[in-house]
């Protein structure tokens, strides 16, 4: 590790591909984080994110088995870190992580990661490596502008949440993990995150100034579960 701070992404993969490659949003992203090269390391996690979900769900009908399913979404994390990787070539480490256990010695700008194992999301590697590097801050850039207290989809009423435990957010998203869930932050992930005392930050990737809000510590748009 360098001596600046080092802080994870875990990047949604329906940001960077939402129904094509997001070109824009690469650009705006590798000119946001750039500017904070001074003062932070990144390690970035990539994720399937909405075409994980659409082969997946093929591959279901066709009665492929959840680890089947899951195995398809590790190749389209690993394919979209591919392109973040080439959005930050000049300043990436040449190998893509796929084993978040690993210490990273890395000393970049940038490290990527992306999909591990079946069974596990990359919100959940992402929090195997913050264990693995000691590192307490994980930053989920997502399409969503807070955690609400339920399904805003379905509930007019749902109130948007700026600060909560990881025990209240459990008690929404639950404990069960399947491939292709859409969730604030995964549940398997969540529970490890609490037991080792990690702070999380949800922040809409489209609004990259709450990224750099949160990274200028100033108040930000968006939720911390700690």
């Amino acid at each position: 590790m360098t001596n600046k701070k080092t802080i994870i992404i875990s990047l949604g993969g329906s940001i960077v591909v939402p129904n094509k490659i997001a070109i824009g949003f690469l650009k705006n992203f590798r000119y946001c984080v750039s500017k904070y090269f001074d003062r932070y390391q990144f390690i970035i996690f990539v994720g399937g994110g909405k075409i994980c979900r659409i082969y997946q769900k093929a591959l279901s009908e066709f009665n492929a088995n959840i680890e089947d399913q899951d195995y398809m979404g590790i190749k389209i994390s690993r394919l979209n870190a591919e392109i973040v990787k080439q959005v930050f070539i000049q300043d990436c480490s040449s190998k893509i992580i796929t084993d978040p256990n690993k210490k990273i010695i890395a000393k970049q700008n940038i490290v990527l990661g992306a999909g591990y194992k079946p069974g596990n999301s990359t919100d959940y590697v992402s929090i195997l490596s913050a264990k693995a590097n000691n590192i307490k801050t994980v930053i989920n850039l997502t399409n969503i502008d807070y955690v609400f207290d339920k399904d805003p989809t379905k509930f007019p009423t749902a109130r948007p949440i700026e600060k909560t435990s990881w025990q209240d957010f459990r008690k929404i998203t639950g404990d069960k993990w399947i491939p292709g869930l859409s969730m604030p932050f995964d549940p398997i992930a969540s529970k490890l995150a609490e037991k080792l005392k990690i702070k999380v930050a949800i922040i809409n990737g489209k609004h990259l100034e709450r990224l750099e809000d949160f990274l200028n510590n100033k108040k930000f748009i968006g939720t911390i579960i700690e």
